[in-house]
């Protein structure tokens, strides 16, 4: 049995309306090599995700749609399939049905949860541009088990709305504009492969 490297960072960028500006600003500014996997979960129900053909004109990382365990692994962008939730188990991303399928999905804030049970390496939570408030219920969760969260500046975002909620919460450690995300990034990056 294989067992699961999971002590590098996650960032997870949870956004919905407005969120694709935000991701090309953030990839544009991070190196290929940080030693981190970022996931986008960007909260759409019906609708196909085309993040994974539209993200690589944007950066060297390499882009892959989530699938049903997945290994987890730095250095590549990983993207939540539409009308699923997804968690983590064992360093492997599992998808299941979608658990709130009427009204705004929380498809952000179960997925951090899931992280902050089931990951051993730093998290980033940040919240960009979308509506509604999607993944502020799990910041403070984030921060109790040492994580960074960040939002985007609200008034650099499409939709306001998400970062607001997320600010509201009162557990943001950063806010942001997509660029300076990037920086804080990097810099929290360097950082953990400086004690690993």
């Amino acid at each position: 049995m294989k067992t699961a490297n999971t002590n590098f960072p996650v960032v997870c960028v949870g956004g919905s309306a407005g969120g694709l500006d935000a991701y090309i600003r953030l990839l544009k500014h991070l190196p290929s090599d940080m030693g981190i996997a970022i996931v986008i979960v960007n909260h759409v129900r019906t609708v196909a995700t085309l993040l994974h053909k539209i993200l690589p004109n944007y950066t060297k990382i390499p882009v892959e749609l989530i699938t049903e365990k997945l290994d987890i692994q730095p250095n590549h962008v990983f993207i939540i399939p539409e009308n699923r939730d997804l968690h983590v188990l064992n360093g492997e991303f599992r998808l299941k049905p979608i658990s709130k399928p009427h009204g705004w999905p929380d498809v952000i804030t179960v997925f951090m949860r899931s992280l902050t049970e089931h990951w051993n390496g730093k998290l980033i939570a940040v919240i960009v541009s979308g509506l509604d408030g999607d993944g502020a219920a799990a910041l403070c969760g984030i921060k109790e088990v040492g994580g960074i969260t960040i939002a985007q500046k609200p008034d650099t975002a499409g939709q306001p709305d998400m970062p607001e909620s997320a600010i509201a919460s009162g557990c943001i450690d950063f806010i942001l504009a997509p660029e300076n995300i990037a920086q804080e990034i990097v810099r929290i990056a360097h950082a953990e492969s400086e004690t690993r």
